[in-house]
Formats: structure tokens, sequence, C-alpha cells
């Protein structure tokens, strides 16, 4: 009777840390989907002022057609990307039209002077810092989340219950590097 009981004893004991561990794992897969819902979040407050970017340097510069379709071109596909992949390499184009828009920006001293669109500027420049922010928050989640998937036991216990790792939200260092080449 003395074995049953520390039989019982033991399997209760692995029930635990086996709960422990999968409720631990719930925790952080939840915390990856808030820390991705943060980062969509400023994402799209960096779209809805894309246009009405777009729209005070028109005035400006009218024949800067080509460089308004790419950035409208790149926000759609930003905007329906799907996966953390895809959302990275849009936001790689999207950066690099907009840095464009900037550049041709100089070149016209009475839009630079314009209060709205130094206000969009500077609504833009804080919303890309509040993205980064977003994005590495984001990161550590999933590297957190990736670690307790691969580390023994928890990895036996994530297998078993079809937890996946997360992708990091990642830019491209070299186009984040370069500087913008303008052409007229």
């Amino acid at each position: 009777m003395g074995v049953g009981i520390i039989l019982l004893i033991i399997l209760g004991v692995i029930i635990v840390f086996v709960i422990g561990i999968y409720n631990a794992l719930i925790q952080l897969r939840n915390r990856c989907e808030n820390a991705w819902a943060q980062v969509d979040v400023q994402l799209r407050r960096r779209y809805d002022l894309i246009p009405n970017l777009v729209e005070t340097v028109k005035g400006y510069a009218k024949h800067e057609r080509e460089l308004f379709q790419k950035v409208t071109e790149a926000r759609a596909s930003a905007i329906n990307a799907g996966t953390v992949k895809e959302q990275g390499q849009a936001e790689n184009m999207l950066s690099g039209t907009l840095k464009s828009l900037f550049a041709v920006a100089e070149n016209y001293p009475e839009l630079k002077a314009n209060q709205n669109f130094m206000m969009l500027q500077e609504e833009l420049a804080g919303t890309e810092g509040k993205i980064a922010y977003a994005r590495q928050f984001y990161n550590d989640m999933a590297m957190k989340f990736n670690t307790k998937q691969q580390v023994f036991p928890a990895n036996i216990i994530a297998g078993t219950f079809n937890f996946s790792e997360r992708e990091y939200f990642e830019i491209e260092e070299a186009e984040a590097k370069e500087p913008v080449k303008v052409e007229f």
C-alpha cells in the first residue's frame, strides 16, 4: 500500500509539472499575440498618416506622380501582408518609399515650411519610434516563447500540444542603412 501512495504522489507531481509548463507556454503564446497586436496598432496608425502626407506633398510636387504611386502601392502591400515575414518585407518597401518622399520634400522649401506637412512629418516620426519599440517588444516575446518551447522538458510538452515557434519581425539591415537615392 505504501508503494501505491508513493506512485500516486509521483504521478500527481508529474501532472502538476506538466500543467505548469503547459500554462507557461499558453501565457507566452498570448503575450506574443498581444505584442503583435500592439505592432499592428502602430502600423495601422502609420498607414492612416501616409495618405494625408502624400496629399500634402502632392499639392507642391505635382510632377512626382510615380513616387506617389509607389508610396500608395507599398502602403497597400503592407496593409495586406499576411505573415510576420511578409509584413517585414512590406514594411521595408514602405520605409524606402517614405524616405524617397521626404527626400523629394527637401527640394520644396515652401512645403518644408507648411505647418500641416511639418505636423504630419513629426507625427509620422513619433509613430516610427512607437513601431520600433513595439517590434522590439514583440521580438522579445517571440524569443521567450521560442526558447521556452526548445528547452527540456518543455520541448516535449510543446511538441505534444503542437505549439509552433513565432517568426521574428525583422527589418533588412542593408536596406535600412542605405542612403535614399533621389532621381529627377
